[in-house]
């Protein structure tokens, strides 16, 4: 155990003492002897201190002076007692204090010791210090101290800048690349609706309508919701009418090309809006309706081949449907708005919702008349079932406007159900059916003579029984035997010869240059998609037989509208107006506007064209003519019988076709009607004419036309 320290005492006189020392031992910090015996001895110096009390005061006037100068005996650097611990504490080193001793010594009074002035340290060296405190090696130079306030100014530089490229990112986001980003993100809280503009409905003349489109709901199936597919059909089947197997299928899960799942299935469109409600209340996964159109017909039939049909989504297919379909087609509205996502797929209040009204289409008011089209329909339709016709055709124009009345094909379908029929009964067979129109073509060769010069109404020539053209020989049916026969006899009795002796004055040109006033070699315009124009053989093609064929009607490609629309002329006084399908269009407005007028061109001359119309009564009133069939009682008939042959691409086919064109009342025609009927059988001129004269009656008396106030006039066939 270490000896207890002893504590310096004092005198009776309040000096200070050191501990006694009476060993005779030396006193270890100044080597003398101390002074045995004399415990608390004091000794005093002149100025009355003490040795201890002058050795302390000199260490305390020692600090007081290291304090007043830093360098002084200890280095003013702030980081030296860093770097001496760093060092192992040698750089530096102070000597520790020497130690009080209990030896009292009497000593002269020393000067205080003088510390050296601070040395100025030169640049980049270490300062000088006194030799005894100098290291044994040269200390490491202190790091260089961090300066606060460069150190603020750094941080603040750099927080600045991060503020301003964020700033001028923001801005460049809202300025310039905003729309972008925010067209990004439509697609998944955008939501379109497509509102079906109302399609056009077409009439009569007289405001029926004969299609139009009523509200209707389409069904659609989600298979991805669809948990029992074969349950689900079977309940679906009586209410659509579709087998389960087919609406199964139909729900079967399928790939979009995308790779996504297919979400939607249509199962059935144009479903009745009760149906629809049935369908809803079943209430089965997978399972929705949604506003639809349907097209309906309430006519069935009745002039099919002219309205055509169209698809679904109610874009015109065929007939009138397809030719105008922008026009009755209108445009879509759609409605735009803002949903939320996931469960919350709902219209947002107050969110982006834009709405463009939909616009209906315009409708058609036909000039066909729906109880002629009808009573025409089922005429030509008995007729054509005598004799098994394969296709006829049967045309009404009104004279003097050109509108037709009544246009009816053979055979016909129900275009309520298009899928049901087949292409050929689709055909509008007035514009596409394209024949070697025979006979009737006459009645434009002795016009041509007529307005040339070439005759006149009384002109007879002689008229053998054949003739040779080219390595062709060209009879009649009524021979003549070489009389002179009248111009009503040759038209009478279908005189080949006489009409070929006619053509031959006229001349190839001219015959040519009339077939065209007539108007045919080209589409009347009537307004039906697929028309044919016909064709004329040229002057420079003409063969030796062609000066026999063509005036009688061969060789010459025409369709039955074009050869109706040559005797509207001949009945009109001589002036050609194209005929016309289309009355009025009626827009969504109710506004009705007409369409242009059709071309028209003067062919004869009135006087020529009364002369004509006089000549073709003897087709009709003389005895054993080819047209007696076709008179109507109470009223003068003029017009012709003909027989030609059917052409499919440019090749006869086989059978005939027989066809009758007139007008009447023949004083003062209210209508022409041609009835054209290929029958491969033959037999088709039994069944032309009876069928001109039963619809050209039911024309008359529908439209209330008076009899004729004058019977026909007599003709002389053959020069007495």
């Amino acid at each position: 155990m270490p000896p207890r320290s002893e504590e310096p005492r004092r005198d009776a006189t309040g000096s200070r003492r050191g501990p006694s020392r009476g060993d005779g031992t030396a006193d270890p910090r100044t080597g003398e002897p101390g002074v045995g015996g004399i415990s608390g001895a004091r000794a005093y110096t002149p100025r009355g201190r003490t040795i201890g009390e002058d050795r302390l005061g000199d260490a305390r006037a020692a600090r007081a002076e290291q304090r007043r100068t830093p360098r002084g005996g200890r280095s003013g650097d702030p980081f030296r007692p860093a770097l001496q611990v760093l060092d192992g504490g040698r750089v530096g080193r102070r000597e520790p204090p020497p130690r009080r001793t209990s030896v009292v010594r009497t000593m002269p009074e020393r000067a205080p010791r003088k510390e050296p002035p601070p040395r100025r340290r030169p640049a980049r060296t270490a300062p000088a210090r006194p030799a005894a405190r100098r290291p044994s090696r040269k200390p490491p130079k202190p790091p260089r101290l961090a300066d606060p306030s460069r150190r603020l100014r750094l941080g603040t530089a750099l927080a600045l800048t991060l503020f301003a490229v964020i700033g001028i990112r923001l801005v460049v986001l809202q300025a310039t690349e905003s729309a972008a980003y925010a067209d990004a993100g439509l697609p998944d809280r955008l939501r379109t609706v497509v509102l079906p503009a109302p399609r056009g409905a077409i009439y009569d003349r007289d405001g029926a309508a004969l299609a139009h489109s009523v509200e209707a709901r389409y069904v659609y199936a989600d298979p991805t919701q669809i948990e029992d597919p074969q349950a689900t059909a079977k309940a679906l089947s009586p209410l659509l009418g579709i087998p389960p197997s087919e609406l199964v299928e139909k729900m079967k899960p399928r790939k979009r090309p995308n790779g996504s799942d297919s979400q939607f299935e249509y199962l059935a469109r144009g479903v009745d809006v009760a149906r629809a409600r049935q369908i809803m209340a079943l209430e089965l996964p997978g399972i929705n309706t949604h506003r639809d159109e349907r097209r309906e017909v309430p006519g069935g039939d009745l002039a099919a081949n002219l309205l055509g049909f169209t698809s679904p989504d109610m874009i015109g297919l065929e007939g009138l449907e397809a030719r105008y379909d922008d026009l009755l087609a209108g445009v879509d509205g759609k409605r735009v708005y803002e949903v939320g996502l996931g469960d919350l797929a709902a219209p947002i209040p107050g969110g982006y919702s834009e709405t463009t009204k939909a616009k209906p289409g315009s409708s058609l008011q036909l000039t066909i008349d729906r109880d002629l089209q009808y009573m025409v329909q089922v005429l030509l339709a008995q007729r054509m079932a005598q004799v098994k016709g394969s296709t006829g055709a049967a045309v009404v124009l009104e004279v003097g406007t050109g509108e037709v009345l009544a246009q009816a094909a053979y055979p016909t379908y129900d275009a309520a159900k298009p899928d049901a029929s087949k292409p050929t009964e689709r055909e509008d067979v007035a514009t596409s059916f394209v024949v070697d129109p025979g006979s009737v073509h006459k009645a434009i060769t002795f016009g041509a003579a007529l307005q040339e010069g070439v005759i006149t109404p009384d002109t007879t020539l002689p008229v053998a029984n054949a003739v040779r053209k080219g390595d062709t020989w060209f009879a009649d049916t009524h021979p003549a035997g070489g009389r002179r026969m009248s111009l009503p006899g040759m038209m009478a009795y279908s005189s080949n010869v006489g009409t070929i002796a006619i053509a031959d004055k006229l001349g190839k040109d001219r015959l040519i240059d009339y077939q065209k006033r007539f108007g045919l070699g080209e589409a009347t315009g009537v307004g039906m998609p697929g028309e044919a124009s016909g064709r004329l053989l040229p002057a420079e093609e003409w063969s030796e037989s062609s000066h026999g064929s063509v005036p009688i009607g061969h060789s010459v490609d025409a369709t039955p509208l074009q050869m109706a629309a040559a005797y509207a002329t001949i009945a009109n006084g001589g002036t050609y107006v194209a005929p016309r399908l289309v009355k009025e269009i009626i827009g969504p407005d109710g506004k009705r506007t007409k369409p242009e007028a059709p071309p028209t061109r003067s062919v004869l001359s009135p006087d020529t064209a009364a002369e004509l119309r006089k000549i073709l009564e003897a087709v009709t009133t003389v005895d054993s003519a080819t047209g007696l069939a076709a008179a109507v009682p109470g009223y003068r008939v003029a017009g012709k019988t003909g027989t030609g042959w059917r052409l499919v691409d440019g090749r006869k086919q086989p059978g005939e076709v027989a066809s009758f064109i007139g007008m009447a009342p023949a004083e003062k025609p209210r209508y022409v009607i041609a009835v054209f009927a290929h029958t491969p059988g033959g037999g088709g001129g039994d069944i032309a004419a009876p069928a001109f004269r039963d619809m050209m009656q039911f024309a008359l008396r529908h439209d209330r036309v008076p009899p004729s106030s004058a019977a026909a006039p007599k003709f002389e066939v053959f020069q007495r």
